[in-house]
């Protein structure tokens, strides 16, 4: 069946989290991220979570998508052919262990592509005094399945930042090893399940040559990489991350994260940097492609 654009505006939680630091220890930990700010417990302000780490409470309202697609007409099968294509995540601040969570997602955009249907949600995250702790906005490509209806795009969706050609050559790169088990590790550490991840007879019937690594694992991956190359280690300088899912990472493989460079910026809140960069899989297929961080002064 088409995906309706009558979708747009249907919404789906609130989904409750408490945050504890086992949990946001173990995300970093599944990501090789060891910075003192996420392990030790003994610093006088505690420990924070690692910015990509509000996934985590995210994915429960995306997989509680999945009922309300159905509802709406849409084929499971149709629904399996869906996949992360944009993610553009603004964080307000970081977590800590002791956060009350709370995520609501809306369906805020559905139009026909080429390859499919595109479908954007806004995924909202606040804490217990209503605070927002993160706004995500992600769009999935329905591959191969029309649209109903005219098209709908979000109109208040985020621009991609835009800064002009790359330069000829990458400021650094930065070689990171994907462990065969990586995919199950995140899994269990991040309580993000998806059995094309770890199940290799599902990845098979999925039509993939293998199990691959979740997409926020290797954007995760490639958060860390530019957070120690050009943001003095401080994942507190993260506002916004923004970037588009291409390419496979298989296991075990090295994966590339290419920094191009790092520009001072003005009038996109609170960003004083950009630093633009991609993750290249083993093969040297974009798996994360038209990557910007936006860094605070």
């Amino acid at each position: 069946m088409p995906v309706p654009t009558d979708m747009v505006g249907e919404t789906i939680g609130p989904i409750t989290h408490d945050v504890d630091a086992r949990w946001t220890m173990a995300y970093a930990g599944s990501l090789g991220d060891t910075h003192d700010c996420y392990f030790d417990t003994l610093a006088d302000d505690g420990v924070v979570a690692h910015p990509m780490f509000v996934v985590c409470s995210e994915w429960p309202v995306i997989v509680s998508g999945r009922d309300v697609s159905e509802r709406w007409g849409i084929k499971p099968d149709e629904i399996r052919r869906s996949v992360h294509a944009t993610h553009d995540l603004t964080v307000h601040r970081l977590i800590r262990p002791g956060d009350r969570l709370t995520t609501s997602l809306t369906y805020s955009g559905v139009e026909q592509r080429r390859p499919g249907t595109f479908q954007t949600m806004r995924i909202d995250t606040v804490d217990a005094d209503g605070e927002p702790v993160a706004t995500t906005y992600q769009g999935g490509m329905y591959l191969n399945v029309a649209t109903a209806g005219p098209d709908r795009p979000d109109p208040d969706a985020p621009a991609e930042p835009d800064f002009g050609d790359l330069p000829a050559e990458p400021l650094v790169e930065v070689p990171v090893p994907v462990a065969h088990g990586a995919a199950h590790t995140y899994t269990e550490c991040a309580r993000i399940w998806n059995p094309i991840h770890t199940d290799a007879a599902v990845a098979e019937k999925a039509g993939l040559p293998a199990i691959i690594l979740h997409g926020t694992a290797t954007l995760a991956l490639g958060v860390s990489a530019v957070v120690d190359e050009v943001a003095g280690g401080d994942p507190n300088r993260v506002h916004r991350i923004v970037c588009r899912f291409r390419a496979m990472v298989l296991m075990p493989s090295t994966i590339t994260v290419r920094i191009h460079d790092l520009t001072p910026v003005t009038g996109l809140g609170d960003a004083a940097e950009a630093a633009r960069f991609e993750v290249l899989n083993a093969e040297g297929g974009p798996a994360v492609d038209r990557g910007v961080i936006l860094l605070s002064g």
